[in-house]
């Protein structure tokens, strides 16, 4: 069993590389994918990585929700995960919303319009 110093250094130990993770997969796609797209992906693995979930009933400590989630799966069947797999459904619901909430307003693209009124007068085609 797991002292709360050893806990709390692997806790940390999963959350630095989870952010480590997903930190690379943000630069990495963002070089060949649309800010919109990049989002949602980034966001979705946030949300399996991130989400924690307790690994049985009675138990103080937590642990990853998709780790949880997969080894109750093979395990004990789905009526096992679904504790698990609830949290993670909801986190990843959630992390579509933002991301479609960010593609319409953050990463939306101008229109041409938008794109000329937004020009200086040099930089406009002259007629």
């Amino acid at each position: 069993m797991l002292s709360e110093s050893s806990y709390l250094t692997a806790v940390y130990t999963y959350l630095g590389a989870a952010s480590v993770i997903l930190l690379y997969l943000a630069w990495w796609l963002s070089h060949h994918w649309r800010p919109g797209w990049v989002a949602l992906v980034v966001l979705l693995a946030a949300a399996l990585l991130l989400t924690p979930a307790y690994p049985r009933s009675g138990v103080d400590t937590m642990a990853p929700a998709l780790v949880v989630a997969v080894f109750q799966l093979l395990t004990d069947g789905y009526e096992s995960a679904e504790h698990a797999l609830r949290p993670l459904a909801y986190m990843s619901a959630l992390a579509v919303t933002v991301a479609l909430l960010l593609r319409l307003s953050v990463f939306r693209r101008r229109s041409t319009g938008e794109v000329a009124a937004g020009q200086s007068a040099a930089e406009q085609p002259r007629k």
